[in-house]
């Protein structure tokens, strides 16, 4: 395979895992508040969990995303089997002396 390959790959499993750390933790946060919280609370409060909730799921799955990456980056050299995705400035053309 080659880096191009492997990078798509990368992205793919990247944003597959993200979005399945946002559902657990989403369901995770949603089951505790229900359980804890929502016979202790009035039902007006209790509406105002799931906004909360949600915010607090992505919070945590990016916290989770960055705890994994750090840990893949220390174990594999991304340069070595990774394509860039976003490539510096190229310089600036040249001018002719005529």
């Amino acid at each position: 395979m080659n880096k191009k390959l492997n990078t798509l790959f990368f992205v793919l499993g990247a944003t597959v895992f993200n979005i399945l750390v946002t559902v657990v933790s989403f369901l995770l946060l949603s089951s505790v508040y229900v359980w804890l919280l929502v016979p202790r609370l009035s039902e007006e409060v209790a509406q105002m969990g799931l906004p909360v909730i949600f915010i607090m799921a992505i919070v945590a799955s990016f916290v989770v995303y960055r705890v994994a990456l750090n840990i893949l980056l220390k174990k594999i050299k991304f340069e070595d089997y990774f394509d860039p995705i976003l490539r510096g400035r190229r310089p600036p053309p040249k001018k002719r002396n005529d």
